[in-house]
């Protein structure tokens, strides 16, 4: 059995690096948190011509088809680079939809980039002012108009509202269950690549800072602080890429509560090894510092998803 991702999903993930890199994704998220969504847009249809939408979209809605593990993958490089915007929600829309009577509707408009739609689940709505629709699981399944009551976030990005009363929405149990779990899957994803990126910079960063006349790096308990992030980070990634090939539910909640523990605890580490510099909103690494504990905690908090693993 080969567990190694295909030569296809690495050219995929290089692809998609190769565009976030060239979008200068620090301004799009500062544009993005002063509610400006114009640069936030133009990289979500950009994102959609790569693909990154249709992952979730049956074949028949002009889609490619529902595949987790390039989804996954996706989510993971759109956290690597902060992206901000309603993307887990809006594929975790497209699986809510799938085969029901608004898929026509929605679905080929949502593969294309033509639809930003989000999903909220008894709680509040990410991104609602920058959404088309607002999709409700809780208390029972609604399609809501755009916006609704603002919320405080911790991370200014992810901009939180409650939704306006809504019209039923027909969809079975078994596909909230799925839009559910599609939902915890991506955001695992999407902390996962926070926690990478910040990682890397706090890994550039030591190397960088001297104190006593060498870097930091070289200094046996910071070396152990970040090998220990890093196991951290690479214990959760094959639990990610498992739960997305066996779309298990106990398998699904194990990723999320690893992969968010993780992201939360690199998070730690680098607001530690940057010393005041990191609490700074001026530095780019604040950017992704705000995301891991919104991030630990939406879809599942860790205790909630540890329950559900001891479910089975």
């Amino acid at each position: 059995m080969r567990f190694l991702l295909t030569e296809e999903q690495r050219e995929f993930v290089r692809s998609l690096r190769a565009l976030l890199r060239a979008s200068d994704t620090p301004a799009v998220v500062r544009a993005w948190e002063s509610g400006d969504h114009a640069p936030g847009l133009a990289l979500w249809k950009r994102l959609a011509q790569a693909g990154v939408l249709a992952l979730a979209v049956p074949e028949e809605h002009e889609g490619l088809g529902l595949h987790p593990v390039e989804l996954a993958l996706a989510l993971t490089e759109l956290g690597r680079h902060a992206v901000p915007g309603p993307y887990v929600e809006t594929a975790a829309v497209a699986v809510l939809l799938a085969n029901g009577p608004a898929a026509k509707e929605w679905l080929p408009r949502i593969a294309a980039g033509e639809a930003v739609v989000t999903l909220a689940d008894g709680g509040y709505a990410l991104d609602a002012d920058a959404a088309e629709a607002v999709f409700s699981l809780a208390p029972s399944p609604a399609l809501a108009p755009p916006g609704g009551e603002p919320y405080a976030s911790s991370d200014p990005a992810r901009r939180l509202y409650r939704p306006h009363p809504g019209e039923p929405l027909g969809v079975s149990p078994e596909r909230i269950a799925r839009a559910r779990d599609t939902a915890r899957l991506l955001t695992a994803a999407q902390a996962l690549g926070v926690g990478d990126a910040l990682l890397a910079r706090t890994v550039e960063y030591a190397g960088q800072r001297t104190q006593f006349g060498a870097p930091i790096g070289s200094f046996q308990a910071v070396k152990h602080r970040l090998a220990d992030t890093l196991v951290g980070l690479e214990f959760a990634r094959p639990l990610l890429h498992g739960a997305a090939l066996s779309a298990a539910p106990a398998d699904i909640a194990a990723a999320k509560a690893t992969a968010g523990e993780a992201a939360y605890a690199a998070a730690r580490t680098a607001l530690q090894l940057h010393g005041a510099v990191g609490y700074t909103q001026e530095l780019d690494l604040s950017l992704w510092l705000r995301k891991a504990r919104p991030l630990r905690d939406a879809w599942g908090t860790p205790s909630q998803c540890r329950a559900r693993v001891l479910a089975g």
